[in-house]
């Protein structure tokens, strides 16, 4: 199995935590000498020993968060062992992921970097959009690579990032086509938005003020809230009063967890649509359950899991079944492992090139081309980072609790005119 280095944390402690709330130092070069060798030999670099390939994974190991951060860091670790198995990157160099806790946290996201920078070829996971943008400066200094557990729409156009997925301001636009069209809704509709109090909300609203802006309709309440924020009585109350009828949710899923039970106590019920990262399958066997049942659609990425005529399904549950055989069905657990695969299509090139320094793998990244995630997500068109192209599709998801993970399809992959139309640009820092 892939070697891990981490401190672990308790499975049992993650899940309490979801139903309490129910009820980022090596330096900042390389040394010049280091790098490529000839083709098909790369040389000795940072995090390369001549044999095993090291990646760093900053992701929220404890906390709220966490339970987004382990599994998904789980589908990380799944790919790398099943490719390590079949002898590794070009068939000869395996795979160690180094990983840290960085509690969601940016600061601390930055420290953990620090520590373990100077010892790993990339990051194959940095969970948050807020901590990968606390990091960004770093990595566009230090040249390297990460790919980022985040699907914000400001990674597309960043060269020392690795993005998977639809981007979240993809998914706000396909949810809201996706109302506008099939939902029940339609462009004089009171529709309004309960976002995050950070960039991560703020991508969630970007995307809704797009769709606004093409469909002709207006959002008429926003409401705010902080991570961890104990009482939403006042914003939901805000949004009943304001009688919207639909609300396009960006949160976490503690968070979420306690807005739909508020709500649900408040007998308030507007159809709601959840940005992927608030959900996750504890809530649908959850005191809130019925209530979602009724109420929440998710837009998210790929197919509702066992989904067997997805080829990329078959294979990663067939992975997770012979090298995690305990973790559970979890689309976050599919975000990992999506990410191992489009790291692994990196560092495939880069040691085609013979060359696995940060230059040399950065150089990799704008060669790749288009890689294929069999189904799990669109297929991504990488490059140069001004050329790339995401996938613009997103699965709109009921909840039912009788499916593995508590996610039924609504809708596979829906592509919008509108979501093809939203121009990325890069971040401002």
């Amino acid at each position: 199995m892939v070697r891990v280095t981490r401190k672990r944390f308790g499975l049992a402690a993650m899940l309490l935590s979801l139903a309490l709330a129910v009820s980022a130092c090596g330096g900042a070069g390389e040394d010049d000498s280091a790098g490529g060798g000839e083709a098909g030999a790369p040389g000795n670099t940072a995090g390369f020993d001549g044999t095993t390939i090291k990646l760093g994974v900053l992701t929220p190991l404890s906390g709220t968060v966490a339970v987004i951060g382990q599994p998904l860091t789980s589908g990380n670790e799944v790919w790398f062992d099943a490719l390590n198995a079949k002898g590794g990157i070009g068939g000869k160099y395996k795979v160690e992921l180094v990983q840290e806790d960085t509690q969601y946290k940016s600061d601390v996201a930055v420290q953990q970097y620090n520590k373990i920078k100077g010892d790993v070829v990339a990051f194959t996971q940095i969970l948050g959009t807020a901590p990968t943008l606390a990091v960004l400066p770093q990595l566009r200094t230090d040249k390297i690579l990460a790919a980022p557990a985040s699907l914000d729409a400001l990674w597309v156009r960043e060269g020392n990032l690795l993005p998977v997925g639809g981007p979240y301001q993809v998914q706000a636009i396909n949810a809201m086509d996706y109302y506008l069209t099939k939902g029940g809704g339609s462009k004089d509709s009171t529709i309004c938005t309960m976002i995050q109090d950070d960039v991560y909300g703020e991508a969630g609203q970007q995307g809704i003020d797009f769709a606004a802006e093409k469909y002709g309709f207006t959002v008429a309440n926003t409401q705010k809230f902080k991570v961890g924020t104990e009482n939403y009585a006042g914003q939901i109350g805000a949004l009943a009063g304001a009688q919207c009828e639909m609300v396009f949710l960006v949160a976490t899923p503690s968070d979420a967890a306690k807005i739909w039970g508020t709500a649900a106590q408040a007998r308030y019920a507007p159809q709601w649509i959840g940005q992927s990262p608030s959900y996750t399958g504890a809530l649908a066997q959850s005191p809130v359950a019925p209530y979602m049942q009724q109420q929440v659609l998710i837009a998210a990425e790929g197919t509702e899991w066992g989904d067997e005529s997805v080829p990329g399904m078959k294979q990663m549950v067939a992975d997770m079944e012979k090298y995690a055989p305990d973790e559970k069905p979890d689309y976050y657990f599919a975000f990992g492992y999506n990410q191992g695969r489009a790291m692994t299509a990196v560092l495939e090139k880069a040691v085609e090139n013979g060359d696995l320094s940060r230059d040399g793998v950065l150089a990799a990244f704008t060669q790749i081309g288009t890689v294929s995630f069999e189904g799990l997500s669109g297929d991504y068109e990488y490059g140069p980072a001004a050329d790339r192209n995401p996938p613009r599709a997103t699965t709109i998801f009921k909840v039912d609790p009788a499916k593995p993970f508590g996610l039924a399809t609504v809708e596979y992959l829906l592509e919008s005119d509108a979501a093809k139309e939203f121009v990325f640009k890069k971040a401002d820092l």
